[in-house]
């Protein structure tokens, strides 16, 4: 997992439990209230020194990770060098388990996870709350991978607040066989609502109830998703993935982020375990997990002594 003098950092992957999407913003952007979700799909980013900053990765679907200074990971390294006055390189190997363009911040839990890594590598020393400002820099979904548990994002959902949530709750991931644009699907949520006055957006009360009763089906009945109906008329499949899974008894289930990858909530982990039978028989999916969360963001798993 680690090489000579290398730093590995482990990353989750995020679900949207609530993503409700304001109209486009002057900057080009949306605005939001959504509620993140950190379950355990993980990524694994190791920073080792060297003479420049450089990226290689392994696992599923890497192929389709840029390797320049396109990679996020890498402009999150060359972001902290910057600030910090670092003139080392360093070379950072990805382990993706995270799918990607999959609606679930493989990106952005990339770029935390190099922030983390380089900034213990390097013995810059920042704080929780500096990574999360130099997060916000990199992208709307980065600052919630530094964190992870469960949190409220506004603006774009880069402001953070702890959200109050009990339990431990039990997911199945369907994962689909290609990817989404988020800009694609933005643009499509735009075209869809073209005639619509649009509320200031706010996380839904009855959702916030849920997580703090940390009843389950409480939970399933409150999942809500602004972004769905756009993915779902890009990839009309997406629909026949979400009926498989509720016939099957998921509690509720949703499009994550801006998709493809479906996920459900189960019962228990038994109940998780008959759902992703029923999701793999199904022919629907290319390939399905469980996970549980809320679980940590972007933390150290082996160091150098």
């Amino acid at each position: 997992m680690t090489t000579q003098a290398g730093i590995t950092v482990r990353v989750p992957a995020k679900v949207n439990l609530g993503l409700v999407v304001g109209g486009p913003r002057r900057d080009g952007y949306h605005e939001l209230a959504t509620v993140f979700h950190a379950i355990s799909l993980y990524d694994d980013v190791t920073a080792t020194p060297a003479d420049e900053i450089t990226v290689t990765v392994e696992g599923s679907q890497a192929e389709d990770v840029p390797t320049g200074t396109d990679n996020i990971a890498v402009r999150a390294a060359l972001l902290l060098a910057e600030r910090a006055g670092v003139p080392d390189g360093v070379h950072l190997h990805i382990r993706k388990g995270i799918p990607v363009a999959g609606g679930m911040a493989g990106g952005s839990a990339d770029a935390a996870a190099a922030l983390v890594a380089c900034d213990a590598l390097w013995r810059v020393g920042l704080s929780r709350d500096g990574l999360c400002e130099l997060a916000a820099e990199l992208g709307a979904d980065v600052p919630f991978s530094v964190l992870g548990g469960t949190a409220i994002g506004t603006g774009r959902g880069e402001r953070l607040t702890a959200a109050l949530a009990r339990g431990e709750h039990h997911w199945v991931v369907a994962l689909a066989g290609y990817g989404l644009s988020t800009a694609t699907v933005y643009a499509e949520l735009d075209r869809l609502r073209a005639d619509r006055v649009l509320p200031v957006p706010r996380v839904p009360d009855r959702l916030m109830k849920a997580l703090r009763s940390g009843d389950p089906a409480a939970l399933g009945a409150s999942l809500v998703n602004d972004m769905q109906p756009a993915a779902c008329s890009l990839a009309p499949s997406l629909r026949r993935t979400l009926h498989v899974g509720r016939d099957a008894g998921a509690l509720g289930g949703l499009v994550s982020g801006s998709g493809p990858t479906v996920v459900f909530l189960a019962r228990d982990a038994e109940h998780a375990l008959d759902l992703s039978v029923a999701l793999t028989a199904s022919g629907t999916v290319r390939d399905v997990r469980r996970a549980r969360g809320p679980v940590p963001g972007a933390r150290i798993v082996d160091q150098p002594r």
